[in-house]
């Protein structure tokens, strides 16, 4: 009973606390236990079945095919127009096309498919001209292309009816735009004009032998040797937009039989549809390198003959053994001489055999390389180059040359006498004297005159300006006197400015060289901002005439041969106003490769081989000289802005060799003058102007010495160039600054 009643009282504890008890909160926070919140994975699915699974949506499927729920169980159809790729224009869907009327380029392909059962839909169209067997109109896949207007048409269940016309692809059209010229060295420039809706892929050229038309009369008397006509392909654009373009065919044509003879040119151009149209035929003389030297003119003439025909063997032996029957009185080396005569034995030789085509061909070249050789001549005496080269161009006035062949030998007459005044200012600071004897000082001789280079270079300048104005009488008296004034030149040391060194010679060409070479980078600068905005004329607003380049008015930085001219000046009487006369890529490549001839010529003529100035200067013409043919390559694929990249790092490179070649310059003249006192320095110093220049003589105020001295010269000299070419290109500068700027560029 005592244990009933604790069991009791246990019991009525219990229940008494048990009363009293509160239920824990619950807990939520279960992100401990879900690290990949697996939990909204089972919301998302309930939601998207609440949105899309609902009972209600079950009807929507009807409509996710065109037309109502019945066409989605019956039959359907899809079509495409696809134009021909090279047209550029895109796929169309049929299904899209709103209206009846379709306008299809012609040649596109249309595609059908037919969904359902056969023969619930067919096709009816009149646009393939097909005829023969044809596929059946209920197949399910149709396909055909567009080539005549017609009507097309489904029929069955949701199909349509369309009214075609087709846009013709129009044949391309190609026409000569420019005469026919060569330049000095034999390239043939003809410039030609093609045009197609959609672009031009290929063409050729026909050159073929004006018979009619050639004067018969000589070794031209006789029936010519069969020939097949010339096929040459045309050149493409290799960038841009060929539906309508202007290019030039360059071909060298100076070997051939028919060179400097009447011709037929016929062009022919093809589209990508394979249509081809000829342009309506070009007569003209083939172009070709013209000799000027007249026994080169002569060899030229008898190899015409013997490739006009086999049957003028006899004729042009004879005539070859008359030219070297008295050899001392025209032929100017033994070489060639006796070149000519093995020519000639091979001739008559082969004549009396029976001469065939191959030695036909082998003779022709070897009187081809003799014509060179008397042409060009294989000199070393620079006099004797001289006198050759102002020969040549004298015989090209009577001849009636070419702009491009006088621009050439010209060419040439610099190169030889830059070579010619090298070599007599290196026999002045041996001692030698000229022509054996000794010639009266030019500073005592009251009778003699001093000239300077630029002086030459100027009346050089005067008489290729009189030739290309047709004023051959005066350019003829002006290259005699020219000839005359060298023949009688001596360079003098410690005189003006005739006396220069070696290296100055070469820092002056390369300055010249740097010049130019900006100036076609300006140029190729011009051409890439009009390509982007082309009613833009350079220059308007500044007042420039003329686009070679130039900052200032009526001035130029023409490349090898060019001249700038002040204002009111022209060249050759041509229209020099902005805009006009505007040089193609083409124009601008070959500026570029004539500038990197001269600079190879410059780079075999620099001072200081094996010293490491000298060494640093030919590595930074090397870099420059890769830079224009790079720049080259890019003018010719009209990459403008790669060329201009290109020339800035030949601009780079010209500065550092100059700047090498300075450093050279300036230690060889400190090791000349060791013994200079620090009295006469310090004099020096005391008769130095405000700027640091020496004070000149007789009164004058400042010297021809350059205002930057030192060692960092052409740092110096670097950094303002840059800083007025910065302020110049800054258009919210005044006019009145930019104006002044920009005639410090073109003067520097």
């Amino acid at each position: 009973a005592a244990s009933a009643a604790v069991w009791r009282a246990h019991q009525n504890r219990m229940a008494a606390r048990a009363a009293g008890a509160r239920p824990a909160k619950p807990d939520l926070r279960i992100a401990r236990r879900d690290p990949f919140a697996l939990r909204y994975v089972a919301l998302l699915a309930l939601t998207v079945a609440l949105i899309f699974g609902s009972i209600w949506r079950v009807g929507s499927v009807g409509d996710m095919a065109p037309g109502s729920a019945e066409a989605a169980s019956g039959p359907s159809w899809e079509g495409w127009i696809e134009p021909p790729r090279y047209t550029g224009k895109p796929t169309i869907y049929l299904g899209d096309v709103e209206g009846d009327v379709l306008d299809i380029v012609q040649g596109s392909r249309i595609t059908l498919r037919f969904y359902g059962d056969i023969g619930a839909l067919t096709l009816a169209e009149t646009v393939s001209g097909r005829i023969g067997e044809l596929p059946s109109a209920s197949d399910p896949s149709q396909d055909f292309r567009v080539v005549q207007d017609g009507e097309l048409r489904i029929d069955g269940p949701g199909g349509q009816t369309w009214q075609v016309a087709v846009i013709p692809d129009a044949a391309p059209e190609v026409a000569v735009s420019g005469a026919a010229e060569a330049e000095a060295m034999g390239q043939m420039y003809l410039p030609f004009t093609a045009t197609d809706d959609y672009g031009v892929v290929a063409g050729e050229a026909r050159i073929a032998l004006d018979l009619a038309t050639v004067d018969r009369r000589h070794g031209l008397a006789v029936d010519p040797d069969p020939r097949d006509e010339v096929t040459v392909p045309l050149p493409m654009p290799i960038a841009g937009d060929r539906r309508d373009f202007t290019e030039t065919l360059i071909e060298d044509f100076s070997k051939h039989p028919w060179a400097n003879l009447p011709v037929t040119f016929t062009l022919e151009v093809e589209d990508a549809a394979g249509q081809s149209r000829r342009a309506e035929t070009y007569a003209a003389t083939l172009p070709a390198r013209r000799f000027f030297d007249p026994l080169a003119a002569a060899v030229i003439e008898q190899r015409r003959d013997l490739l006009w025909a086999r049957a003028n063997a006899p004729r042009v032996a004879q005539m070859l053994r008359a030219i070297s029957h008295q050899p001392d009185d025209i032929f100017r080396s033994e070489t060639a001489y006796l070149r000519l005569r093995v020519i000639l034995r091979r001739l008559e030789t082969m004549t009396e055999y029976g001469l065939k085509a191959a030695q036909q061909e082998e003779l022709a070249e070897a009187l081809w390389n003799l014509a060179i050789l008397l042409e060009e001549g294989d000199l070393s005496d620079a006099l004797e180059r001289l006198r050759r080269a102002q020969e040549r161009l004298s015989e090209a006035m009577r001849n009636g040359a070419s702009d491009q062949e006088i621009a050439e030998l010209m060419q040439e007459l610099r190169r030889a006498t830059d070579d010619y005044i090298r070599q007599l200012s290196r026999q002045a600071q041996n001692g030698e004297q000229q022509n054996g004897a000794d010639q009266p000082n030019s500073g005592q001789d009251p009778n003699s005159m001093q000239m300077t280079q630029n002086d030459l270079q100027r009346m050089m300048d005067r008489i290729q300006e009189l030739m290309e104005q047709g004023r051959m009488a005066e350019a003829q008296q002006a290259l005699e006197e020219l000839q005359q004034l060298m023949e009688n030149m001596r360079v003098t040391q410690g005189q003006g400015q005739g006396g220069q060194s070696e290296g100055q010679q070469a820092m002056e060409g390369l300055a010249e060289t740097l010049r130019e070479q900006q100036g076609l980078s300006d140029q190729a600068f011009r051409d890439l901002q009009e390509q982007f905005n082309p009613n833009a004329q350079s220059g308007e607003s500044q007042g420039n005439q003329g686009r070679n380049g130039g900052m200032g008015r009526g001035q130029t930085h023409d490349g090898p041969g060019g001249r700038g001219q002040g204002e009111g000046q022209s060249q050759s009487g041509e229209n020099n106003q902005a805009g006009e006369g505007e040089p193609s890529e083409e124009s601008l490549a070959e500026r570029q490769r004539q500038l990197r001839q001269e600079l190879n010529r410059q780079q075999g003529n620099l001072p200081g081989a094996g010293s490491p100035q000298g060494d640093a200067a030919r590595d930074a013409l090397d870099r420059a000289g890769r830079a224009m043919d790079g720049a080259e390559d890019s003018l010719r694929n009209n990459d403008l802005a790669d060329a201009i990249d290109q020339q800035s790092e030949a601009m780079e490179a010209l500065r550092d060799g100059m700047r090498a070649l300075g450093e050279m310059m300036a230690e060889q003249q400190q090791q000349s003058q060791p013994g200079q006192g620090s009295v006469e320095g310090s004099e020096r110093a005391r008769n130095r102007d405000p700027l640091g220049r020496n004070a000149g003589s007789n009164g004058s105020i400042g010297t021809d010495e350059n205002l930057l001295q030192g060692e960092d010269v052409y740092r110096r000299a670097r950094e303002l160039l840059d800083e007025i070419r910065r302020r110049s290109g800054d258009s919210d500068r005044p006019d009145v600054e930019r104006n002044y700027l920009e005639r410090l560029l073109d003067r520097f």
